[in-house]
């Protein structure tokens, strides 16, 4: 199947399965926008999520935009993601290991609807600079500006000459200039050191309305030794198109809707925030680098795009879970070398601090093996880590804590890891002093690695088999009871303590025959002591 070659292909994609909502009245941007899409985070179930398109876009000023919004139509729900990816939500991880082992080079070619309109020297103000687009407010309440969200910073390591392609927030500071939170465990972060290293700005693209390949590859964590661009080309199956920035030495996609060129000083760093963010807690104001603009490109009648970020279950929290689970299963079973790792499962609610490792283990060994190269792979991801067996749901909390219940000690089972960094986490420090618990200083972070695995043999799971389960599944379906929903564990089995002596007597009485079970205890009785 084709992959959809622009954010256009993918929305009319979305109206056919009947997953586009559009909004044809007029919608404030700065009030109304933003909480209008929240309430189905806050409201609905997520199988009725949907992605929305506003067509009459206003702002608090009376300003009235030609340019729709886009919000939801990455990741609105996991069938939006899947979508986005051209294939069953069951079969998105398996997308994410193969596009990773699979990279595919991007095609540059000469032109492309993205240079259709070109505003740079004395041009570059002259429809407002960046107060052309329609650029919602997302906590509106708290947040000190409108933000970019599906933006997608286009960056390049000097060294190396990789492109990194990261989602960072960017507060609207005036027509021509931007905040930008980089965090300095990102990789974005680690260019701009080592372009303040060599005494240089930091060359960037904002890049609004990506192709989907582009939108999904931009929040997950790729390894800093592979080009984005290339991790992209192999979730489409195909090179992505690209071609040369006006004002600076970057490629980006011809297809995009926006994109801003400019600069991201080094000399400077100024106050940025508050702003709403995806651990569910506003973001403090903090000082951060600054992006000056110095051309802007985009379609004719573009479409401003924009995620859900803030309190999760959001659209930025299932974006990153979804990317994270394809990227941690493939570095613990290809790169760790654990054969014996079957899923790895991030709660949305948790962002990536809660991760649970399903695991068929071949040796008690692989289970801290997996533990420890969880947190090893990026130092703010993972804050609690459990390790479980393969007969436990990852995803079902009651199956989880069933494990943690009944298949650990806390004394012998638990290991805590210091000098983790605090990715915004308001536990690390009290107000007013985040800017001490930061790369240089982070003992006050850590993460917890807990094998809740069995040790030894256990009797079986106390309920029914499987076969008797499913035919009173059967027999409850024919009678027209409330429709089923089965919570794993559904049925017993066997974790190893069942003897054949056991096996035996349960299938006596399955014939009626349990006298004679109770006649050989008879036979084995002993005397009180």
């Amino acid at each position: 199947m084709a992959y959809y070659r622009d954010l256009r292909e993918q929305l009319k994609a979305l109206d056919e399965a009947g997953l586009l909502t559009k909004i044809n009245e007029p919608i404030n941007k700065d009030t109304e926008l933003m909480p209008l899409v929240r309430w189905q985070f806050r409201g609905l179930p997520e199988e009725e999520r949907r992605a929305f398109l506003f067509t009459r876009v206003t702002d608090v000023k009376g300003k009235e935009y030609s340019i729709p919004v886009a919000v939801g139509c990455l990741a609105a729900s996991r069938e939006i993601y899947a979508l986005g990816f051209q294939c069953r939500p069951e079969e998105i991880v398996e997308r994410w290991t193969k596009a990773e082992a699979n990279p595919i080079p991007p095609a540059i070619i000469e032109g492309g609807p993205v240079h259709e309109e070109v505003h740079l020297g004395v041009s570059l103000t002259e429809k407002g600079g960046l107060g052309e687009f329609p650029i919602p407010i997302s906590t509106p309440g708290f947040d000190c500006a409108p933000f970019t969200t599906a933006s997608h910073w286009f960056t390049k390591d000097p060294e190396t000459g990789k492109v990194n392609i990261g989602n960072y927030r960017g507060q609207v500071k005036s027509p021509t200039r931007t905040g930008i939170f980089l965090s300095e465990s990102n990789h974005g972060g680690y260019h701009w050191k080592r372009c303040k290293a060599r005494g240089i700005p930091l060359q960037a693209a904002l890049v609004i309305g990506a192709p989907p390949a582009v939108a999904y590859t931009a929040p997950a964590r790729v390894s800093l030794s592979v080009s984005e661009l290339d991790v992209a080309g192999g979730i489409a199956g195909r090179p992505v198109e690209v071609v040369r920035c006006k004002t600076i030495d970057m490629l980006v996609p011809a297809y995009a809707e926006i994109v801003i060129e400019g600069e991201i000083s080094t000399e400077f760093i100024e106050p940025e925030a508050p702003f709403g963010e995806s651990t569910g807690f506003i973001g403090e104001r903090m000082l951060n680098p600054y992006f000056e603009v110095k051309c802007i490109t985009h379609r004719k009648n573009p479409i401003f795009a924009a995620i859900v970020s803030q309190f999760p279950p959001s659209e930025s929290s299932l974006m990153r879970q979804l990317s994270a689970e394809g990227n941690y299963l493939r570095f613990l079973k290809n790169d760790c070398n654990i054969p014996g790792v079957l899923e790895v499962a991030f709660h949305s609610i948790a962002v990536r601090q809660i991760c649970v490792i399903r695991m068929k283990k071949i040796n008690q060994a692989h289970v801290w093996q997996a533990l420890h190269s969880m947190v090893g792979f990026h130092p703010a991801t993972g804050k609690i880590v459990i390790a479980v067996d393969e007969d436990i749901n990852p995803r079902n909390l009651d199956s989880l804590f069933w494990a943690l219940a009944f298949r650990m000690q806390p004394h012998r089972d638990m290991l805590v890891i210091r000098n983790r960094t605090p990715s915004m986490d308001p536990s690390a420090a009290p107000p007013g002093k985040e800017l001490e618990v930061s790369m240089h200083e982070m003992a006050g972070c850590s993460a917890l690695l807990i094998d809740a695995t069995c040790k030894w043999d256990y009797p079986p799971v106390s309920l029914p088999k499987k076969e008797f389960m499913e035919r009173s599944k059967e027999i409850w379906e024919r009678l027209g009871l409330p429709r089923l929903r089965p919570q794993d564990p559904w049925h017993g089995y066997s974790l190893g303590a069942w003897s054949a002596e056991d096996e035996e007597e349960a299938d006596l009485a399955l014939q009626g025959e349990h006298y004679q079970t109770g006649e050989k205890a008879k036979k084995n009785r002993v005397p009180v002591k």
